[in-house]
Protein backbone atom coordinates (compact mmCIF):
# COMPACT_ATOMS: atom_id res chain seq x y z
CA UNK A 1 0.00 0.00 0.00
CA UNK A 2 1.45 3.31 -0.83
CA UNK A 3 2.35 5.95 1.67
CA UNK A 4 0.30 9.27 1.88
CA UNK A 5 2.42 12.49 1.92
CA UNK A 6 0.61 15.27 3.74
CA UNK A 7 2.40 18.89 3.65
CA UNK A 8 0.48 20.92 6.18
CA UNK A 9 -0.08 24.57 6.54
CA UNK A 10 -1.06 26.93 9.71
CA UNK A 11 -1.37 30.19 10.39
CA UNK A 12 -4.34 30.66 12.86
CA UNK A 13 -2.63 32.94 14.67
CA UNK A 14 1.39 34.21 15.65
CA UNK A 15 3.11 30.91 14.51
CA UNK A 16 3.95 30.32 10.75
CA UNK A 17 3.75 26.67 10.73
CA UNK A 18 4.44 23.77 8.02
CA UNK A 19 4.80 19.88 8.61
CA UNK A 20 5.24 17.12 6.52
CA UNK A 21 3.95 13.65 7.31
CA UNK A 22 3.92 10.18 6.57
CA UNK A 23 0.27 8.41 6.84
CA UNK A 24 -0.98 10.83 9.42
CA UNK A 25 0.44 10.02 11.94
CA UNK A 26 4.33 10.01 11.62
CA UNK A 27 6.06 13.17 11.25
CA UNK A 28 9.01 13.62 8.67
CA UNK A 29 9.29 17.70 9.59
CA UNK A 30 7.28 20.30 11.55
CA UNK A 31 9.09 23.51 11.57
CA UNK A 32 7.20 26.52 13.73
CA UNK A 33 8.28 30.38 13.54
CA UNK A 34 7.01 31.69 16.03
CA UNK A 35 6.42 35.65 16.77
CA UNK A 36 5.97 35.41 20.29
CA UNK A 37 8.93 38.19 20.76
CA UNK A 38 7.01 40.60 18.47
CA UNK A 39 3.99 40.84 20.00
CA UNK A 40 5.32 40.46 23.76
CA UNK A 41 5.72 44.99 24.02
CA UNK A 42 1.45 44.85 23.07
CA UNK A 43 0.62 42.85 25.86
CA UNK A 44 -0.74 39.77 23.13
CA UNK A 45 -1.18 39.22 19.73
CA UNK A 46 -1.94 42.12 17.31
CA UNK A 47 -4.00 40.82 14.00
CA UNK A 48 -2.81 42.90 11.55
CA UNK A 49 0.99 42.46 12.71
CA UNK A 50 0.65 38.48 13.01
CA UNK A 51 -1.05 38.70 8.98
CA UNK A 52 1.85 40.45 7.58
CA UNK A 53 4.35 38.93 9.25
CA UNK A 54 2.91 35.43 8.28
CA UNK A 55 3.20 36.76 4.44
CA UNK A 56 7.03 37.39 4.89
CA UNK A 57 7.92 34.37 6.38
CA UNK A 58 5.42 31.41 4.89
CA UNK A 59 7.37 30.74 1.68
CA UNK A 60 11.05 30.14 4.03
CA UNK A 61 8.93 28.08 6.35
CA UNK A 62 7.48 25.74 3.85
CA UNK A 63 10.35 25.34 1.76
CA UNK A 64 12.33 24.08 4.73
CA UNK A 65 9.61 21.48 6.18
CA UNK A 66 10.22 20.41 2.55
CA UNK A 67 13.96 20.35 2.73
CA UNK A 68 14.14 18.63 6.36
CA UNK A 69 11.94 15.64 5.40
CA UNK A 70 14.09 15.50 2.16
CA UNK A 71 10.93 16.13 -0.32
CA UNK A 72 9.68 17.28 -3.28
CA UNK A 73 6.80 19.01 -4.15
CA UNK A 74 5.78 16.32 -6.18
CA UNK A 75 6.19 13.64 -3.52
CA UNK A 76 3.02 15.48 -1.60
CA UNK A 77 -0.29 13.69 -2.02
CA UNK A 78 -2.44 16.48 -0.56
CA UNK A 79 -2.27 19.69 1.17
CA UNK A 80 -3.64 20.45 4.31
CA UNK A 81 -3.95 24.14 5.83
CA UNK A 82 -6.31 25.18 9.12
CA UNK A 83 -9.54 27.37 7.93
CA UNK A 84 -10.40 28.59 11.28
CA UNK A 85 -11.16 29.02 14.14
CA UNK A 86 -8.44 31.79 14.15
CA UNK A 87 -8.16 35.55 13.20
CA UNK A 88 -8.69 35.80 9.73
CA UNK A 89 -5.63 37.58 8.38
CA UNK A 90 -3.61 35.31 9.49
CA UNK A 91 -5.38 32.37 8.64
CA UNK A 92 -5.79 33.78 5.06
CA UNK A 93 -2.07 33.61 4.41
CA UNK A 94 -1.93 29.84 5.03
CA UNK A 95 -4.84 29.31 3.26
CA UNK A 96 -4.31 31.47 0.65
CA UNK A 97 -0.72 29.51 -0.37
CA UNK A 98 -2.44 25.81 0.46
CA UNK A 99 -4.84 26.75 -2.56
CA UNK A 100 -2.08 27.68 -4.71
CA UNK A 101 -0.13 24.94 -4.53
CA UNK A 102 -2.64 22.63 -4.36
CA UNK A 103 -3.72 24.53 -7.54
CA UNK A 104 -0.54 24.22 -8.96
CA UNK A 105 0.43 21.14 -8.14
CA UNK A 106 -3.26 19.30 -8.98
CA UNK A 107 -3.33 17.55 -5.73
CA UNK A 108 -6.20 17.97 -3.57
CA UNK A 109 -7.02 20.80 -0.86
CA UNK A 110 -8.10 19.43 2.35
CA UNK A 111 -9.35 22.24 5.01
CA UNK A 112 -8.67 21.93 8.53
CA UNK A 113 -10.24 22.30 11.62
CA UNK A 114 -7.40 23.99 13.72
CA UNK A 115 -9.33 22.74 17.52
CA UNK A 116 -9.70 19.15 15.44
CA UNK A 117 -6.00 19.55 15.03
CA UNK A 118 -4.78 19.71 18.52
CA UNK A 119 -7.37 17.06 19.49
CA UNK A 120 -5.06 14.43 16.77
CA UNK A 121 -1.75 16.10 18.25
CA UNK A 122 -2.74 13.10 20.48
CA UNK A 123 -2.85 10.42 17.47
CA UNK A 124 0.87 11.46 16.46
CA UNK A 125 2.39 11.08 20.50
CA UNK A 126 0.14 7.65 20.66
CA UNK A 127 0.08 5.51 17.97
CA UNK A 128 -2.21 3.13 19.51
CA UNK A 129 -4.65 5.98 20.32
CA UNK A 130 -8.31 5.61 18.46
CA UNK A 131 -11.87 6.68 18.94
CA UNK A 132 -13.84 7.02 21.07
CA UNK A 133 -12.68 8.80 23.93
CA UNK A 134 -13.08 12.32 25.39
CA UNK A 135 -11.05 14.75 25.22
CA UNK A 136 -10.68 18.15 26.87
CA UNK A 137 -9.54 20.91 24.84
CA UNK A 138 -8.06 23.89 26.79
CA UNK A 139 -6.55 26.94 24.93
CA UNK A 140 -6.44 30.70 24.94
CA UNK A 141 -9.75 30.52 22.85
CA UNK A 142 -11.41 27.52 23.97
CA UNK A 143 -12.25 25.68 27.02
CA UNK A 144 -14.75 22.68 25.53
CA UNK A 145 -15.06 18.66 26.62
CA UNK A 146 -15.84 16.43 23.64
CA UNK A 147 -16.84 13.14 22.65
CA UNK A 148 -14.64 11.94 19.73
CA UNK A 149 -16.90 9.81 18.19
CA UNK A 150 -14.72 8.74 15.42
CA UNK A 151 -12.22 10.82 13.12
CA UNK A 152 -13.60 13.93 12.64
CA UNK A 153 -16.77 12.79 14.44
CA UNK A 154 -17.20 15.09 17.58
CA UNK A 155 -19.70 15.80 19.89
CA UNK A 156 -19.75 18.93 22.55
CA UNK A 157 -20.31 17.98 25.65
CA UNK A 158 -19.90 21.61 27.51
CA UNK A 159 -17.65 24.86 26.76
CA UNK A 160 -16.76 27.70 28.62
CA UNK A 161 -19.73 30.42 29.16
CA UNK A 162 -17.26 33.17 29.08
CA UNK A 163 -13.22 33.22 29.58
CA UNK A 164 -11.60 30.53 27.75
CA UNK A 165 -9.38 28.73 30.62
CA UNK A 166 -6.10 30.03 28.17
CA UNK A 167 -7.91 33.73 28.47
CA UNK A 168 -8.13 33.89 32.14
CA UNK A 169 -4.60 33.04 32.58
CA UNK A 170 -2.97 35.56 30.21
CA UNK A 171 -5.36 38.23 31.87
CA UNK A 172 -4.26 37.30 35.14
CA UNK A 173 -0.83 37.45 34.36
CA UNK A 174 -1.27 40.58 32.67
CA UNK A 175 -2.78 42.28 35.65
CA UNK A 176 0.28 40.91 37.83
CA UNK A 177 2.60 42.59 35.12
CA UNK A 178 4.12 38.97 34.51
CA UNK A 179 4.26 39.51 31.08
CA UNK A 180 2.77 37.68 27.45
CA UNK A 181 2.07 34.62 27.33
CA UNK A 182 0.88 34.58 30.85
CA UNK A 183 0.05 30.47 30.66
CA UNK A 184 3.69 29.22 30.66
CA UNK A 185 4.74 32.37 33.44
CA UNK A 186 2.21 31.22 35.92
CA UNK A 187 2.69 27.78 35.43
CA UNK A 188 6.44 28.57 36.67
CA UNK A 189 5.56 31.11 39.59
CA UNK A 190 3.44 28.30 40.73
CA UNK A 191 5.90 25.62 41.29
CA UNK A 192 7.30 28.44 44.18
CA UNK A 193 4.03 29.07 45.79
CA UNK A 194 1.70 28.02 47.80
CA UNK A 195 -1.59 26.64 46.03
CA UNK A 196 -3.40 26.74 49.24
CA UNK A 197 -2.44 30.28 50.30
CA UNK A 198 -5.75 31.87 49.00
CA UNK A 199 -9.38 30.14 48.75
CA UNK A 200 -10.51 31.12 45.07
CA UNK A 201 -13.71 30.16 44.26
CA UNK A 202 -14.47 27.47 41.89
CA UNK A 203 -17.57 27.72 39.47
CA UNK A 204 -19.03 24.11 38.35
CA UNK A 205 -22.74 25.48 37.09
CA UNK A 206 -24.71 23.03 38.23
CA UNK A 207 -25.08 19.50 36.91
CA UNK A 208 -23.60 20.08 33.72
CA UNK A 209 -20.27 20.09 31.68
CA UNK A 210 -19.85 23.50 31.08
CA UNK A 211 -17.29 26.11 32.31
CA UNK A 212 -17.03 29.59 33.85
CA UNK A 213 -13.52 31.37 34.61
CA UNK A 214 -15.04 35.09 34.46
CA UNK A 215 -15.87 34.63 38.75
CA UNK A 216 -12.71 33.09 39.43
CA UNK A 217 -10.79 35.96 37.22
CA UNK A 218 -12.66 38.70 38.96
CA UNK A 219 -11.95 37.34 42.53
CA UNK A 220 -7.95 37.43 41.51
CA UNK A 221 -8.58 40.93 40.41
CA UNK A 222 -10.39 41.94 43.68
CA UNK A 223 -8.19 40.07 45.54
CA UNK A 224 -4.42 41.98 43.81
CA UNK A 225 -6.33 45.20 43.78
CA UNK A 226 -7.52 44.87 47.76
CA UNK A 227 -4.12 44.31 48.56
CA UNK A 228 -2.79 47.68 46.46
CA UNK A 229 -5.07 49.62 48.33
CA UNK A 230 -3.78 48.41 51.79
CA UNK A 231 -0.43 48.92 50.57
CA UNK A 232 -0.45 45.10 51.75
CA UNK A 233 2.51 42.82 50.36
CA UNK A 234 1.07 40.83 47.32
CA UNK A 235 3.42 36.61 46.94
CA UNK A 236 3.06 36.47 43.28
CA UNK A 237 3.99 32.86 43.25
CA UNK A 238 1.11 32.02 46.04
CA UNK A 239 -1.43 34.00 43.92
CA UNK A 240 -0.31 32.02 40.64
CA UNK A 241 -0.19 28.73 42.32
CA UNK A 242 -3.91 29.46 43.95
CA UNK A 243 -5.07 30.65 40.95
CA UNK A 244 -3.84 27.71 38.54
CA UNK A 245 -5.21 25.47 41.17
CA UNK A 246 -8.72 26.76 41.12
CA UNK A 247 -8.59 26.41 37.48
CA UNK A 248 -7.43 23.00 36.86
CA UNK A 249 -9.24 21.31 39.50
CA UNK A 250 -12.37 22.39 38.06
CA UNK A 251 -11.15 21.30 34.31
CA UNK A 252 -10.11 17.89 35.68
CA UNK A 253 -13.11 17.45 38.14
CA UNK A 254 -15.39 18.32 35.09
CA UNK A 255 -13.41 15.76 32.49
CA UNK A 256 -13.56 13.36 34.94
CA UNK A 257 -17.15 13.63 35.37
CA UNK A 258 -17.87 13.15 31.98
CA UNK A 259 -15.68 10.36 31.24
CA UNK A 260 -17.39 8.60 34.19
CA UNK A 261 -20.34 9.38 32.71
CA UNK A 262 -20.07 8.49 29.76
CA UNK A 263 -18.60 5.32 30.00
CA UNK A 264 -15.08 5.89 28.69
CA UNK A 265 -11.86 4.96 30.03
CA UNK A 266 -9.42 7.44 28.08
CA UNK A 267 -9.33 11.20 28.45
CA UNK A 268 -6.65 12.91 26.16
CA UNK A 269 -6.11 16.90 26.60
CA UNK A 270 -5.48 19.17 23.77
CA UNK A 271 -4.41 22.95 23.06
CA UNK A 272 -2.26 25.15 24.55
CA UNK A 273 -3.34 24.67 28.07
CA UNK A 274 -2.42 20.97 27.97
CA UNK A 275 1.16 21.75 28.27
CA UNK A 276 0.36 23.10 32.20
CA UNK A 277 2.59 21.35 34.53
CA UNK A 278 -0.49 21.36 37.40
CA UNK A 279 -3.12 20.26 34.85
CA UNK A 280 -1.57 17.29 34.10
CA UNK A 281 -0.29 15.89 37.75
CA UNK A 282 -3.83 16.92 38.69
CA UNK A 283 -5.93 14.93 36.68
CA UNK A 284 -3.52 12.16 36.41
CA UNK A 285 -3.94 11.63 40.19
CA UNK A 286 -7.64 12.33 40.26
CA UNK A 287 -7.81 9.62 37.36
CA UNK A 288 -5.67 6.71 39.17
CA UNK A 289 -8.56 5.60 41.28
CA UNK A 290 -10.96 6.24 38.64
CA UNK A 291 -9.17 3.01 36.39
CA UNK A 292 -8.70 6.41 33.70
CA UNK A 293 -6.12 6.86 31.64
CA UNK A 294 -4.42 10.36 30.80
CA UNK A 295 -3.17 10.81 27.55
CA UNK A 296 -1.63 14.09 26.46
CA UNK A 297 0.95 15.19 23.48
CA UNK A 298 4.61 16.11 24.23
CA UNK A 299 4.98 20.19 25.19
CA UNK A 300 5.91 20.87 20.91
CA UNK A 301 2.55 19.63 19.65
CA UNK A 302 0.46 21.46 22.55
CA UNK A 303 1.33 24.65 20.72
CA UNK A 304 0.47 25.41 17.47
CA UNK A 305 2.11 23.80 14.93
CA UNK A 306 1.39 22.23 11.14
CA UNK A 307 2.02 18.69 12.47
CA UNK A 308 -0.93 18.61 14.34
CA UNK A 309 -3.23 20.13 10.92
CA UNK A 310 -1.55 17.16 9.07
CA UNK A 311 -2.64 14.59 11.26
CA UNK A 312 -6.34 15.98 11.35
CA UNK A 313 -5.75 16.76 7.55
CA UNK A 314 -4.53 12.87 6.61
CA UNK A 315 -7.98 11.33 8.38
CA UNK A 316 -10.15 14.35 6.51
CA UNK A 317 -8.64 13.13 3.35
CA UNK A 318 -8.88 9.53 3.27
CA UNK A 319 -12.31 9.85 4.54
CA UNK A 320 -13.11 11.58 1.27
CA UNK A 321 -13.44 15.21 3.22
CA UNK A 322 -11.81 17.20 0.18
CA UNK A 323 -12.58 21.09 -0.57
CA UNK A 324 -12.38 23.09 -4.07
CA UNK A 325 -10.77 26.36 -4.26
CA UNK A 326 -14.01 28.20 -2.76
CA UNK A 327 -12.98 27.27 0.67
CA UNK A 328 -12.86 30.64 2.84
CA UNK A 329 -11.26 31.42 6.20
CA UNK A 330 -13.86 30.81 8.86
CA UNK A 331 -12.47 32.56 12.17
CA UNK A 332 -15.64 31.45 14.43
CA UNK A 333 -15.53 27.94 12.90
CA UNK A 334 -16.71 25.75 15.85
CA UNK A 335 -15.60 22.25 16.08
CA UNK A 336 -17.30 19.10 13.96
CA UNK A 337 -18.48 21.93 11.58
CA UNK A 338 -17.96 21.81 8.02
Amino acid sequence: MKDIITLAIESSCDETAASVLRNGREILSNVISTQIELHKKFGGVVPEVASRKHLENIDAVVQEALDEANMQFSDIDHIAATYGPGMVGALLVGLSHAKALAYTLDIPLVGVNHIEGHVSANYIEHKDLKPPFITLIVSGGHTHLVEVKDYGEYEILGKTRDDASGEAFDKIARAMGLGYPGGPIIDKLAKEGNKHAIEFPRAYIDEGYDFSFSGLKSAVLNYLNAKKMKNEEIVVEDVAASFQEAVVEVLSTKALKAAKEKGYSTIALAGGVASNSALREKITEMSKSEGIEIKYPSLILCTDNAAMIGCAGYYNFINGRIHDMSLNAVPNLKIGQR
